[in-house]
This record gives C-alpha cells, sequence and structure tokens, in this order.
C-alpha cells in the first residue's frame, strides 16, 4: 500500500474511533451544519467541538467554510471510499478463512464418523 494512502487511512480510522466524531458525520450527513449547532447537539461547548472537527477535518472526512463570524461544516469530498474498501478487503480473507476451517471441521467430523 502506498504510504500516503496508509496515512489517510491511519487518520480516518483514528477519528472515526471516537463516538462524538462518528455522530457529527451522521449528523452531517443528514445536512450542513455551522459549529455552534453541532455544539448544542451534541451538548459540548463550541471550543470542543471544534477540536472534534479539526481531527475530522485533517482526515479529509469534513471540510468547513468560514463566513463572517458563522464556521459551517459539511462531509469531505472523498467519502469513505478507500476505507470501505480496506474493510471489504479484509472481510474477504476472513470468510476465506472461516471457510477453509468449516472444510476442514466438515472433513475431520466425516473421517470420525468412518471409524
Amino acid at each position: 500500500m502506498v504510504q500516503h494512502s496508509k496515512d489517510r487511512l491511519d487518520r480516518s480510522f483514528a477519528a472515526l474511533s471516537d463516538a462524538t466524531r462518528r455522530g457529527i458525520i451522521d449528523q452531517l450527513g443528514r445536512g450542513d451544519a455551522s459549529i455552534t449547532r453541532l455544539a448544542d447537539e451534541f451538548q459540548m461547548t463550541p471550543t470542543g467541538m471544534k477540536k472534534h472537527v479539526q481531527v475530522l477535518e485533517r482526515a479529509g472526512l469534513v471540510v468547513t467554510e468560514k463566513v463572517g463570524r458563522v464556521r459551517t461544516c459539511k462531509l469531505g469530498k472523498h467519502g469513505l471510499n478507500a476505507e470501505a474498501d480496506w474493510i471489504a478487503a479484509r472481510r474477504k480473507l476472513f470468510e476465506a478463512r472461516f471457510e477453509a476451517l468449516d472444510d476442514l471441521l466438515s472433513e475431520m467430523e466425516r473421517e470420525g464418523s468412518d471409524e
């Protein structure tokens, strides 16, 4: 895997490891929101919310735009495609291993019943 892609995945998964930040992604999936509105929604200070949003911004999951005194947040353009692809590849690996284990157990069961 290219280092740039690995760094991006590291930042994304680190950002998504926090329940509040996952909640922010869910909220922004319903529409853009200001830092203040998000802070109210999650019952925290605007400063605390800004820190969460900055983590999501560094991961490329959220973008912000400041107009006057209002900073509006919206979902980033790249979405979670790279992250979903990484998870799907690992899922295939696990499924293949479990299928091999099932085959082995079935074979052992057949051999045990032959005796």
